[in-house]
């Protein structure tokens, strides 16, 4: 699975945020997709300048009756049959709720064809324990839940739909458990873990972990037929900056590489893409794209990163020369705002020029999948 030739002819229906420069939101994901051959109808719920880590820029949010409109344009045109739904970013709950309204008419034409309709539902809600949405925002993507096949939120957003704080391997079990017994999810992919890599998961060890390597986990789960986890992890590197649309990168392509891993497994009939019980959570269709999705991720931000670091050497080098000349006191706070600027342009993704990258994932054999037997003492 390393081309796109191999990804089987895809219709996707994007409804995210979108910037005229920049890559974050439908215009990073449209690119992936297009890239690996899916054909992409993108709706925006916002349409900006650019992403708002600039700390200024232009535009404005989509109502819901705007998005409301553009899908039934798609419908009096008969442009709206899809096989996949890709939902991302929403700015309010209302037009949570007009996403959700789209998803389930698509569901419900796909009733009586099992497989052949998939939502995956990115929560963006917040991170790093805070939430950048409306609050009514939760409970409107709660309700959602129970008709996503697969959901893609970070470890704040597990929290945060589930209850339940997740502190070792053993609560992220329950909250996974949780979110496959209750919302009946059958698919759960969780991103930005930072739980410990080793087989313990003790918080004084997950503490000195994280301490002394920089790495993060995905953690996956494909349902049972009865409801239980089955869980995978991947451990990958973590790069030393920030890069916005990294989010809507890992959901995009995961969109492209599950449905790849889902022809080759003979699922696409199948209600979920689901595996039979007696498929290990290594080798579950989610953890195999997961697999390749990582490898290109990491390729393409590990150039990013070469890039922005030495944007900032020049940076540091023309600030030293004008210091030099006696001009480093003048208009400071102006230098500072072009700086940031400068250093946030420097740091949006390269996806353009990594399409290798995306097409065919360097590295495989360093983005492997392992089981996770969590016991009841929270021990792999």
């Amino acid at each position: 699975m390393s081309t796109h030739s191999e990804v089987p002819e895809t219709h996707v229906l994007a409804i995210a945020s979108h910037v005229t420069s920049g890559y974050v939101g439908n215009t990073m994901a449209t690119f992936c997709m297009q890239t690996l051959g899916c054909e992409v109808s993108a709706i925006h719920t916002v349409n900006y300048s650019n992403h708002v880590g600039y700390r200024q820029f232009k535009g404005r949010k989509s109502s819901p009756e705007e998005v409301s409109e553009l899908w039934a344009g798609l419908k009096n045109a008969r442009l709206d049959h899809f096989d996949m739904m890709l939902s991302g970013y929403c700015p309010s709950a209302a037009l949570v709720e007009q996403v959700g309204k789209i998803a389930r008419e698509l569901k419900s034409r796909a009733y009586t064809k099992p497989g052949s309709f998939f939502w995956v539902l990115d929560p963006v809600m917040g991170d790093n324990g805070r939430i950048y949405v409306a609050e009514d925002t939760v409970p409107m993507y709660k309700s959602l839940l129970r008709d996503a096949d697969l959901i893609l939120p970070n470890q704040f957003e597990v929290e945060l739909l589930s209850e339940i704080k997740i502190h070792d391997l053993s609560s992220m079990k329950q909250a996974i458990a949780k979110l496959h017994q209750t919302h009946r999810v059958p698919h759960v992919l969780i991103t930005s873990i930072r739980l410990p890599s080793s087989e313990s998961s003790t918080p004084t060890q997950a503490e000195e972990d994280l301490a002394t390597t920089a790495k993060l986990s995905v953690i996956g789960s494909t349902a049972t037929s009865d409801m239980n986890p089955r869980l995978f992890r991947i451990t990958v590197p973590a790069l030393a900056v920030f890069f916005s649309g990294t989010g809507d990168m890992f959901a995009s392509l995961m969109v492209a590489r599950l449905r790849q891993a889902a022809k080759a497994a003979d699922l696409l009939d199948k209600a979920s893409w689901r595996s039979p019980d007696d498929v290990t959570a290594s080798d579950l269709p989610l953890a195999k794209a997961a697999e390749m999705v990582l490898a290109s991720m990491h390729a393409t931000l590990k150039d990013t990163a070469a890039h922005y670091e030495a944007a900032g050497k020049e940076l540091q080098k023309n600030q030293q020369s004008e210091l030099n000349e006696g001009n480093g006191d003048e208009a400071s706070e102006e230098k500072e705002t072009q700086r940031h600027l400068a250093l946030t342009r420097a740091a949006e993704v390269r996806v353009v020029r990594n399409v290798q990258a995306l097409v065919s994932p360097p590295d495989l054999d360093d983005f492997k999948a392992q089981a996770l037997n969590v016991d009841a003492d929270g021990n792999a």
